[in-house]
């Protein structure tokens, strides 16, 4: 059997083609030949006992680099009859349209019917091969031509194509009742009344058979559809699991309260379900647990996500009861009791364990979940055992276990079987709860859309296990923004990029791999981690205090060099505290101050006593005292003179020199003359906005292509707060979708974000988990509002002083009618619509408050899911507005 492979692509000087397969009677890369640079092929001879062969094209350089197609290999089926085919194909650089290629789209939105497959290539026939994303399930593609097989160009007796493969369409025809010369078209058609809907948007194609040799097949797989239909648009709703309210439920919400939620989404015309990080966050037992971002293991779920009614009950009816009684109590409660509500379903679950552990483990099926995850579920178990036994999750505390040996975790989990199998069997149960939920979604047409955090916990079973991977000498935040004057300390790790490059990123693609068992989308939280974080050391509890890492920092010759400026290092690297500052530092109590934390150095100038000289020792000092409005001031007031420098070292590149972030806001910056203070503008200018552009755009392009390839989700992100230059462009050349909040314009210049200029690859919405709701932002800032009444929202008048539901509804529409592919609403800003149903206080709508790092994320909706389904006059008014807005 001969295939004859042929594609097009003009290559430069120095490259070729080949052909790449697994085939093991054929070299891995057969090189391909061409007499212009152009048109390439290369013929294989294959067995007649093969049933199918699959390939790839790849560019080689004469310098030994690569380059490959985008995509996953290409497949063939083929006959044992077939005697030669010729295949012409095209390379596949990576799609203009990719978000269609993703499980969001593939098995959700777009999901369609199975079909059976085309038969194997026989002798004699045309296959064609139609790459076909955008076409929805209640569409098909055809195709309609020139002669009478193809339907006499009459789109009523187009051939439709096979969609098995979608988003790949294909089709076979007999080459023998097909014209020797044809014009063809492909045309999508209302699945249901097979109406035309769009022609493809080109001139006919034509195509030669004359040709082909007796018997010969013909494969064209270098055809992709491109019509002048809209672009597909959707809506969606962000809420997170513990909000949700069912009557089922202990208290908070669990995995399975997503099941009328997708009802509820189906109901409203809605695609999409955005979801907070639903890992492990168990620490410490207490309600500070409640962080969702500050998970303990990246691949563990949270045992408080568990529906316990579907796991089993009692044997023994009095204990079941009480438990019921407790549910019941819980469930009441208008937020979430997160101590209350973990330690009751912990209890229950190891009576339930106890009651039939035993049997659940030894089944086949939790068998077949151990062995597909003990790499991560092992060590998950002996950290969940050694957290629990020695009452902390610092693994610095435990002993001879402080420091990971696989090999004595390994006998430490024998030892303690029982403890590890109920770890394990709880994560058994979360999975095929989140996995049923997943599969009602694939059946409904509804997205899941997870959440990535950037960052991961210090004590958390991946810094324990793999410490190599993060910089534990620092914590990860972010600078100054409209969430936080002084910026924000994550404490998480900041990751070492060089040392998860040696193994290709591993542990990322592990981890999102793992989360595509339960999501088609994700949320890359602070995807701008990716180019550069924002890095600060342990002993500074401010984000001010932090560097970008990596940059380039700058040397004192090059400061004098490039920008005119004199660096000196005494006193612009440590905090700058004069006499005649510290009035508006401690008012009255600034006396005191001088007296008690600081050592007088000459003239009016101070510095800190050594007890006091980072914030984390003033955080630490201030922690036994008084919780009094007295030390408060004095802890925020000495925490600002630590502020208070121009420039801090680069902490890996001694001598070398990063400008303080909002340095201008420094009592230091003041003391520079007129030259200096220019000078400085022009360095810091060029620091945060041109001089490092180009390197972090290098540094993301090495990490990104390879961790969203790894899985078939669909790529959105959080690209709030300092963005550089180069990450519009990133995002846009890998398709990420960005993230649009009309109150926080990207464009510095605008007072408001404009939606009708919002780019089609972007999700907008109308606030955050991080962001008061519509109604409570209108209301804590009437003057802004009374700017957007006027020149957004186009009102004359004086603007109400509450966001009445009629204001609500017009926010809401602004976005839905927006370009963004995606417009996904806080369940709160949908409900705020309606006067009726909103609550009736708006501040018990936020979620959190990210200038409090100890926030209590417990916000809990006021009605349950049922209540919102038996809602007609809310889901049909959403329904209408979905649908008046073409999503």
């Amino acid at each position: 059997m001969k295939l004859t492979f042929r594609i097009h692509y003009r290559t430069h000087w120095g490259e070729s083609l080949c052909l790449v397969s697994n085939d093991p009677s054929l070299a891995p890369e057969l090189a391909m030949n061409s007499a212009d640079g152009d048109l390439w092929s290369v013929t294989v001879d294959l067995s007649p006992a093969k049933e199918s062969f699959d390939y790839r094209y790849r560019v080689r350089r004469d310098d030994g680099s690569v380059r490959d197609e985008w995509g996953d290999d290409r497949s063939l089926r083929f006959s044992s009859h077939l005697g030669q085919a010729i295949v012409e194909d095209r390379w596949r650089d990576q799609p203009s349209d990719k978000p269609f290629y993703s499980t969001a789209f593939v098995d959700c939105i777009s999901r369609r019917k199975p079909e059976a497959p085309l038969p194997p290539l026989m002798p004699s026939t045309l296959m064609l091969r139609l790459e076909a994303p955008t076409v929805m399930s209640d569409q098909i593609v055809a195709v309609c031509g020139n002669c009478p097989w193809l339907g006499n160009w009459n789109p009523a007796r187009a051939i439709p194509l096979n969609s098995a493969g979608h988003p790949t369409w294909a089709i076979q025809l007999s080459i023998p009742e097909l014209a020797s010369e044809i014009e063809f078209k492909f045309v999508v058609l209302d699945k249901a009344t097979r109406k035309v809907i769009a022609w493809e948007g080109r001139d006919n194609r034509e195509l030669d058979l004359s040709g082909l040799a007796p018997g010969e097949s013909l494969v064209l797989d270098d055809l992709y559809l491109k019509t002048d239909l809209p672009r597909w648009r959707g809506a969606g709703t962000a809420i997170p699991v513990f909000s949700l309210r069912t009557d089922e439920d202990f208290g908070v919400g669990d995995f399975l309260d997503l099941i009328p939620m997708i009802d509820w989404a189906v109901k409203t015309g809605q695609k999409i379900i955005q979801l907070l990080p639903i890992n492990d966050t168990t620490m410490t037992g207490t309600w500070t647990d409640s962080y969702p971002y500050n998970a303990n293991s990246t691949f563990a779920l949270h045992p408080m996500y568990l529906r316990l009614q579907e796991m089993g009950q009692l044997s023994d009816r009095h204990r079941q009861s009480s438990y019921d009684a407790l549910r019941r109590q819980l469930n009441e409660l208008p937020q979430v009791d997160y101590e209350r509500v973990n330690n009751a379903k912990n209890s229950f679950t190891r009576e339930l364990f106890n009651q039939q552990g035993e049997a659940e483990v030894a089944s086949p099926e939790y068998k077949q979940f151990y062995a597909e995850n003990q790499s991560w579920l092992k060590p998950y178990s002996a950290f969940c055992i050694l957290r629990d036994r020695y009452r902390t999750a610092d693994p610095s505390a435990w002993e001879e276990f402080a420091v990971y040996d696989p090999t004595r975790v390994d006998r430490f989990l024998r030892m303690n079987s029982r403890d590890a199998d109920y770890v394990g069997w709880i994560q058994w149960h979360l999975h095929r709860q989140m996995t049923r939920v997943r599969e009602y979604a694939h059946a409904n047409g509804v997205a899941l859309k997870g959440d990535i955090p950037i960052g991961i916990s210090r004590q958390s079973v991946d810094a324990w296990t793999s410490p190599e991977l993060f910089n534990l000498d620092a914590s990860a935040g972010a600078p100054p923004d409209d969430f936080s004057v002084n910026g924000q300390n994550w404490g998480f790790p900041t990751y070492n990029w060089d040392v998860m490059a040696r193994d290709g990123y591993a542990w990322w693609k592990a981890r999102f791999r793992k989360m595509a068992q339960y999501f088609d989308a994700y949320r890359i939280d602070h995807v701008l981690g990716f180019f550069r974080i924002w890095q600060i050391p342990l002993d500074a509890v401010h984000g001010l205090l932090g560097v970008f890492n990596p940059a380039l920092p700058l040397s004192p010759d090059e400061m004098m060099s490039s920008f005119g400026f004199y660096f000196e290092r005494d006193w612009m690297t440590a905090p700058y505290v004069h006499d005649w500052m510290l009035g508006d530092f401690f008012g009255d109590l600034a006396d005191e101050v001088k007296a008690t934390y600081l050592d007088h150095v000459a003239g009016d100038a101070y510095r800190l006593k050594p007890d006091f000289s980072t914030q984390r020792r003033v955080a630490d000092y201030f922690a036994h005292q008084d919780d009094n409005e007295r030390n408060r001031r004095l802890s925020d007031g000495l925490m600002g003179l630590i502020d208070q420098v121009l420039f801090i070292e680069d902490p890996y590149q001694k001598g070398k020199y990063h400008p303080r972030i909002a340095a201008q806001q420094t009592y230091a910056y003041r003391a520079l003359d007129d030259h200096r203070k220019w000078a400085f503008n022009q360095l810091y200018d060029d620091f945060f906005y041109r001089r490092n552009d180009s390197f972090w755009r290098y540094k993301a392009m090495e990490k990104l292509p390879p961790l969203i390839d790894s899985t078939r989700m669909l790529v959105c992100a959080e690209d709030l707060g300092m963005i550089p230059a180069c990450v519009p462009s990133v995002m846009n050349e890998l398709k990420i979708l960005s993230l649009e909040i009309q109150r926080m314009p990207k464009n510095p210049a605008e007072e408001f974000g404009n939606t009708w200029n919002y780019p089609y690859l972007s999700v907008c919405t109308t606030s955050t988990h991080d962001m008061s709701g519509i109604r409570q932002w209108w209301e804590d800032d009437p003057a802004r509002a009374s700017d957007y009444f006027h020149k957004v929202l186009g009102h004359d008048g004086e603007a109400p002083y509450y966001a009445e539901p009629w204001i609500c509804r017009e926010i809401v529409e602004l976005n839905l009618k927006s370009p963004s592919m995606l417009a996904i609403l806080p369940l709160q800003d949908w409900l705020s619509i309606d006067g009726r149903l909103r609550r009736q206080d708006p501040r018990e709508e936020q979620i959190n408050v990210p200038a409090n790092p100890r926030h209590y994320w417990r916000y809990r909706m006021h009605l349950t899911v049922a209540q919102l389904l038996a809602a007609p006059d809310l889901t049909d008014s959403l329904l209408r507005l979905t649908a008046a807005s073409a999503r």
